[in-house]
Formats: C-alpha cells, sequence, structure tokens
C-alpha cells in the first residue's frame, strides 16, 4: 500500500472534563486515564503540525472545551495556522464575553448540542439544568454572526419530540440540525437496553423529518443519521479506517475515530512522535487501513471499498475481535447479536422505562496537573 492521502479534519478533544451526564455519552468510560492533558504549548505544535499534513478542519470537542482556560489561545492558534475551526460544545459556559473572544481569536463555527425541545425532558437527559442557557447561547451565536448547528441525540426518550426538535431549530435560527440516533460507544453502550429506539418511532420519525426537509431546504440542512443496528449494511468506518479523519484525545494519544481507544491496538502519541509520523506509519492508523485486513464475507465483496466492513469499534464491542465483520451486517457471522438488541427493543414495552446510568460529572479541577500554559481569564 502507498503512503495515504492526507487527512481532511481533525477532532480535537480538548478535555473530557464535562458540566453534563449524558448516559448515552460516546467518551470513554475509564474517564481518569486522560486526566493529563496537553498543554497549550502541546495543542499549538499539534495543531502547526496538522496544517503542514494537509488538514483543513478542526473540530474542537470534549468533554465539554470550554472548560478549558485557554481555549481562547487554542483557536488563535488554530486560525494563525489556517485551520477551519469548529466548536462543539454544550453550550454550558459559552457567556457573551467568552464568545466575543472566540469570535475575536478567529473561530468559524458553532455546534450546540441540546437533548431535547423542552427544559424538563432535556435537563433530565443531561443530567443537570442547562435548556435555558443553551437557547440563550444559541441567540448568542446568531447575534455574532456565527454559522449554528444544533445537534440533538436521538434515542427511545426523545425521539418521539422529532417534530417539535425540529420547531425549536427554526426558533433559533439554526443553519444546520443534525438529528443523529445514538451509536452505542461508550456510556451509550451501557445503556444501550434503554436507549435503542423501537422500528415503529423510526419510522414515525424519518416521516416527520422527510417532511421538514422538504419544507425547510431553502433554510436550513436537517441531517438525519440513522442507528445502523437497523440497516442492512453498516455504515462505512468514518469513510475508511485512518482514511479521512484522525482524532487527538486530550493526553495526546492518536486515533483513527473517537471510540478507537479501548481496541487492542499499540498506543501513538503526539508526545512521542509527529503528526505525520503517526498518520502514515503507526500501527494504529496502518492496521485496519483500505481492504487487505478483511476476512471473509468482507473479501469478497461488491460493497468492500464502500462500507469497509463497517465500524472496527462495533465489530470489537459485539465480538471482542476488531478484524471481524461487523455484525451490523446482514452478512456477518454476527449478525444474530445485533437482531437480538433490535427484536428486544420491538417487543419490550418496558425498555423505554429502564433507568438510565448517567455518565460521571468531572469538574474543572478533576486534572491531575495544569492543562493551560497561560493565566486564568475571567
Amino acid at each position: 500500500m502507498g503512503s495515504p492521502e492526507s487527512p481532511f479534519g481533525m477532532l480535537a478533544e480538548l478535555t473530557y472534563r464535562c458540566p453534563l451526564a449524558c448516559a448515552y455519552c460516546s467518551n470513554p468510560l475509564n474517564l481518569a486515564d486522560y486526566a493529563d492533558e496537553l498543554t497549550t504549548d502541546e495543542w499549538r505544535r499539534v495543531l502547526a503540525e496538522a496544517a503542514d499534513l494537509g488538514i483543513l478542519q478542526c473540530h474542537l470537542s470534549g468533554g465539554e472545551p470550554l472548560l478549558r482556560r485557554d481555549l481562547v489561545d487554542i483557536v488563535a492558534n488554530a486560525h494563525e495556522f489556517g485551520l477551519y475551526t469548529n466548536l462543539v460544545t454544550s453550550a454550558v459556559g459559552l457567556s457573551r464575553p467568552r464568545a466575543e473572544q472566540l469570535r475575536a481569536a478567529g473561530l468559524d463555527h458553532v455546534q450546540i448540542s441540546i437533548q431535547a425541545d423542552e427544559p424538563a425532558t432535556s435537563d433530565r437527559i443531561a443530567g443537570t439544568p442547562s435548556f435555558e442557557r443553551k437557547i440563550e447561547a444559541m441567540s448568542v451565536v446568531k447575534e455574532l454572526g456565527w454559522p449554528l448547528t444544533v445537534n440533538v441525540v436521538l434515542h427511545r426518550n426523545n425521539i418521539d419530540r422529532v417534530a417539535n426538535i425540529l420547531a425549536l431549530a427554526e426558533e433559533v435560527g439554526a443553519d444546520r440540525l443534525e438529528l443523529a440516533n445514538t451509536q452505542y460507544y461508550g456510556w451509550a453502550w451501557r445503556n444501550r437496553a434503554a436507549l435503542l429506539p423501537s422500528r415503529a418511532q423510526l419510522e414515525a420519525a424519518e416521516a416527520v423529518v422527510r417532511a421538514a426537509r422538504e419544507r425547510l431546504r431553502d433554510r436550513m440542512e436537517v441531517i438525519y443519521i440513522l442507528p445502523d443496528y437497523y440497516s442492512r449494511y453498516p455504515k462505512p468506518c468514518m469513510g475508511g479506517w485512518a482514511s479521512r479523519q484522525l482524532t487527538v484525545t486530550p493526553s495526546g494519544d492518536v486515533l483513527p475515530c473517537p471510540a478507537a481507544g479501548p481496541l487492542p491496538l499499540p498506543r501513538a502519541s503526539v508526545r512521542e512522535e509527529t503528526l505525520e509520523r503517526i498518520w502514515t506509519e503507526s500501527p494504529v492508523m496502518t492496521a485496519f487501513r483500505g481492504t487487505d485486513w478483511m476476512p471473509e464475507p468482507c473479501r469478497s465483496c461488491a460493497r468492500r471499498e464502500v462500507d469497509f466492513g463497517g465500524c472496527r469499534c462495533q465489530a470489537f464491542l459485539l465480538t471482542g475481535d476488531a478484524a471481524r465483520t461487523d455484525p451490523v451486517c446482514h452478512l456477518s457471522p454476527d449478525h444474530d447479536l445485533v437482531a437480538d438488541a433490535v427484536r428486544t427493543a420491538n417487543v419490550d414495552s418496558r425498555a423505554g422505562a429502564l433507568p438510565l446510568v448517567p455518565r460521571p460529572h468531572r469538574a474543572e479541577g478533576a486534572n491531575r496537573r495544569t492543562a493551560t500554559a497561560v493565566p486564568r481569564r475571567r
């Protein structure tokens, strides 16, 4: 295999600290392992290497990136290196003064998550009162002239409210609405039985979204991401493993996708190697790149360069072997693992009432070392 093309985007997970406790969070279960966060200077070097590698977009995420006191400096560095920056945030902590600082630093886009269309449901799912602050932050984003994406993770507990969620997105003036059915990694994997919607719920929601897309096509882009448990074929793994994007975790590990941390692959860190060398040579990037690694039935499948065998992280979670065909695929020898979960979601009327296990809060002071090399900002 020749040298890979340059990645298009980088997800910079600045911290896993977060004021919310969402039960569908895809961040790792072992949050304490990521407490030794990269410093401001380390992130500046990573951003410079990302630009040299040919990366165009930098998505600043977490956890909650606003908990980094040096976020404005990180944005300014990314802007200096010519990266298009997108802040992926709960908006808890996005005050007008902070927003104005980020605007001046060159932040290009803001994506705000919300859990439902009204305070009680949204706050219950988020695990903390946050709805009103999110709405206020959306108003600030629009007033400062940023493009606004509203992201809502859908699941059994809120998917029946999708029409109201669409109305809320219209009301706040969102330029883009992402209705993303839960992907079952991290805390969402623990809560799958209580989160996986029924087929009837999905069909009803899809009809609402389809009508809204037609009505809003000139005003707001509506993205609807299906849960692949209900698909005949799996989703392509990030457009192909280590093909278009990479993730840098708070402590500097580099992964081909945000969920790949638990896979039994050699570690690669920006504290030990350059981003370019990691991208081109490290085992974590080369393990499932391309199609040579594929087992049957993927190896001889006409779709092998369409879905790339599906999601390696999902295959690992479901079977214990990251090299197996994604069990979502109806051709997979392990497909019953997914089919059984779907059957349960469609016959157990109690599933929506099952208790959710919230992600534990990690407060501002939970990291073991100082994550910033600049003074506190007030």
